[in-house]
C-alpha cells in the first residue's frame, strides 16, 4: 500500500453507497463477515500533485510539506456466507505483492502462518518502482526472493497497473500492493491489507487442517485491545516513517520523527513490562504481524533512508529488538517472507525524490542479528 485517490466522487460512492452498489467499488463487503474490520480511513487528497508522478510522495504544491497516505479504493471480501460473490475456494485467488512492502508483507506472512500456500498463490513484482509503478520481473532477470517473475496470469502485463486498468479503465491512483485477485472472475478482490488478512483468518477454516484452522491471529478476547493498539501504531509507527521520511518541510519531518519516536518508547516500555514472547500474550496475533513488517525495516532503511535516526532499534529498543528477533528466527512465517535485498533496493533506488543518486548504504551488517548477539557497545555492557 503506497499513497492517495484523485477521485473524490468514487471515494464518496466507496464510503456510502446502497449495499447494492455493483462492482469494484463496492462497499457491501461487510454484510457478511463475521469479525470487525478496521475502520475506513478518512478521505485525503491524491499525493501524486500535479505533475501526476508516482515518484512524487508529497504534492510538491502542499506548503505543508505532509505526507499524505492513499485510500484503498477496492475492498470487496471473500466470504463463507452463503451466496457470497467472492466464496473461498481452492486455487480461485492469487496475491500480488512486493517484498518490499510492509503493507504486502502482512500478506504474507498471515497467508503462511494460516497454511494457505496450497491454495492462495502469489507473485512478487521487481523491487524497484518507477514512473509507471510497480512492473513485473522479465524472464532474464535473475532476482532474488520466490515467485519474483513475469505475471502468470496475464503475459502481456509487464506492470502492475495493468491490472488496475483492466479492473478500472479510468482508474487514477496509485497501484498498490498488495493486490488480492479472483482468477475465476478477472476482478481485483481487494488491495486494502488490512482487510486482506482479516480474510485470511477464518474464511479459508474450511479449507485447512485443525493445526491452521486452530490458529487465531484475532481473538474475539483481544479485538478490542488490539484494534486500539493498531489504531496509534498504524498512524504513528506503520506510517510514522513515511510521514518523516517523505517530508518536505523541516517543521513536516520534526512533528512526524518525534511522535514516532514516542510511539516506539511506549511499545519498549510496554514489552519491558511484559512477561510474554509476543505482544498480547503467549500467541502471536495481528499486532505482531503489523508492527513487525515496520520494525524488521527499520535499523535497514528508516534509520538512514527515512532520517528516523534518534535512536535505531538494535541498540537503543532492547525489548523491542528481543521480540523482533524471537518473531524471526523462532517463527519461519516472519523468517521466510523477509527479503532484506528487495527492501534495501527499493527503498533507496525507486525514491528519487528524496534520494536522487539511488546509492544504496552497504550497512548496517547483519541485516538482524542472530539471537544471541548484541550489537557491541551493548555486548560489552553485557560482559
Amino acid at each position: 500500500m503506497f499513497p492517495v485517490l484523485r477521485r473524490v466522487g468514487q471515494l464518496a460512492q466507496h464510503l456510502s453507497p446502497p449495499s447494492s452498489v455493483p462492482g469494484p467499488f463496492s462497499t457491501s463487503i461487510f454484510r457478511s463477515f463475521s469479525i470487525p474490520a478496521p475502520p475506513f480511513p478518512a478521505a485525503r487528497n491524491m499525493a501524486t500533485g500535479n505533475s501526476g508522478k508516482i515518484t512524487d510522495w508529497v504534492v510538491p504544491t502542499d506548503k505543508s510539506g505532509e505526507f499524505k497516505r492513499q485510500v484503498s479504493v477496492f475492498r470487496n471480501w471473500i466470504s463463507r456466507e452463503p451466496g457470497a460473490q467472492f466464496p473461498p475456494e481452492k486455487d480461485r485467488y492469487h496475491l500480488y505483492v512486493s517484498y518490499a512492502c510492509p503493507w504486502a508483507h502482512r500478506t504474507l506472512i498471515t497467508r503462511k502462518l494460516k497454511g494457505l500456500e496450497d491454495i492462495i498463490t502469489y507473485t512478487s513484482v521487481h523491487w524497484h518502482l518507477g514512473p509507471q509503478g510497480w512492473r513485473f520481473a522479465a524472464t532474464d532477470e535473475n532476482i532474488p526472493g520466490a515467485n519474483t517473475t513475469p505475471d502468470p496470469l496475464h503475459s502481456s502485463f509487464t506492470h502492475l497497473r495493468n491490472i488496475y486498468f483492466d479492473n478500472e479503465p479510468n482508474y487514477e491512483g496509485r497501484f498498490t500492493v498488495p493486490v488480492l485477485y479472483d482468477k475465476k472472475t478477472n476482478r481485483i478482490v481487494s488491495n486494502e491489507s488490512a482487510e486482506i488478512i482479516r480474510m485470511f483468518y477464518y474464511e479459508f477454516d474450511d479449507l485447512l487442517a485443525d493445526q491452521y484452522k486452530n490458529i487465531d491471529l484475532f481473538p474475539e478476547a483481544l479485538r478490542s485491545q488490539i484494534d486500539a493498539t493498531n489504531e496509534w501504531t498504524y498512524n504513528d509507527v506503520n506510517n510514522g516513517v513515511y510521514k518523516s521520511g517523505f517530508a518536505t518541510t523541516q517543521e513536516a519531518y520534526e512533528k512526524a520523527v518525534t511522535t514516532l519516536f514516542s510511539s516506539l518508547d511506549k511499545i519498549e516500555s510496554y514489552l519491558a513490562g511484559s512477561k510474554s514472547p509476543y505482544y498480547f500474550g503467549d500467541n502471536i496475533t495481528e499486532t505482531d504481524i503489523r508492527l513487525f513488517t515496520t520494525i524488521v525495516r527499520f535499523d535497514p532503511v528508516y534509520v538512514q533512508h527515512f532520517k528516523c535516526n534518534v535512536r535505531d532499534i538494535r541498540s537503543g529498543y532492547p525489548a523491542i529488538h528481543q521480540w523482533l528477533r524471537r518473531l524471526y528466527w523462532d517463527v519461519p512465517a516472519f523468517r521466510e517472507t523477509t527479503q532484506f535485498e528487495h527492501i534495501k533496493k527499493h527503498y533507496t533506488k525507486s525514491h528519487s525524490q528524496i534520494n536522487p543518486f539511488g546509492i544504496t548504504p552497504v550497512g548496517p551488517t547483519p541485516d538482524i542479528l542472530p539471537k544471541d548477539e548484541e550489537v557491541r557497545a551493548i555486548g560489552g555492557v553485557k560482559n
